[in-house]
């Protein structure tokens, strides 16, 4: 692809990956963007984040309508009026799926809650798990005496990249390249593609200009901010248009 390169292109260091804009410098209109599998991998991970995650991550001040009004009510609301201190905990912090991948994917960690926890009962061999202690085992006997609880307490072992085969580098998608498109739509690069997305925009392939960015955990979390609010997110955070 011809191009002009509007910057040295950038040295990322171990929490950040590079993304390449491609741009009608014409019209400083984004075309699209070129990735490896780092940024999808991100940018997928994404779909696994709870709404609790998300609010904590951007603020409440971050989301749009009235779902940061809901955690802002649960986070003021007194203890006492909760059927327990551990309902909060999990609803302000809920766990994250770390096991899908590498956990975080460029954004801060996020503190699980330390009330969720897996019980198995104590009395039989079934496989049945609870995420709240003292639950009656569908499977040991149907009356309330105490040995039907489940309450033996189980340590949750988070796979291995092998075990998930995931390969060494973990994530979602194989190592290929990638293009992202401004409202983060996701698709294997191609010359088809883009001389379909250059015939779109009526760009000849030598009248284009590259710029490299870095993104780290504070453009993730801009970037995560800039979905709930845009569709053309990537100009939102690179390239400053809102």
């Amino acid at each position: 692809m011809a191009a002009t390169s509007s910057s040295s292109s950038p040295c990322p260091s171990p929490r950040t990956v590079s993304l390449t804009l491609i741009i009608n410098p014409k019209s400083n209109m984004l075309l699209f963007a070129t990735s490896g599998k780092e940024f999808v991998d991100f940018l997928f991970y994404i779909m696994s984040l709870p709404v609790g995650t998300m609010i904590r991550l951007l603020g409440k001040q971050g989301m749009v309508g009235c779902i940061g009004n809901i955690y802002g009510s649960i986070e003021i609301l007194d203890n006492s009026y909760m059927l327990s201190a551990a309902h909060k905990d999990m609803l302000l912090k809920p766990m994250l799926t770390s096991y899908l991948g590498n956990a975080a994917f460029l954004l801060p960690s996020m503190e699980s809650s330390t009330y969720t926890n897996l019980y198995k009962c104590q009395s039989c061999s079934c496989l049945n798990v609870a995420v709240v202690p003292g639950s009656r085992c569908p499977t040991d006997g149907h009356n309330n005496d105490s040995h039907n609880s489940m309450n033996q307490n189980l340590t949750f072992v988070n796979p291995t990249n092998k075990d998930l085969n995931l390969g060494d580098d973990g994530g979602f998608v194989e190592r290929f390249p990638y293009m992202v498109m401004d409202d983060l739509s996701v698709i294997p690069i191609s010359l088809q593609s883009i001389l379909t997305l250059f015939d779109k925009f009526t760009v000849s392939n030598g009248c284009v200009e590259e710029k490299d960015v870095v993104v780290g955990v504070n453009e993730c979390v801009e970037l995560l901010r800039a979905s709930m609010q845009s569709k053309a997110v990537l100009s939102a955070v690179f390239l400053g248009k809102k």
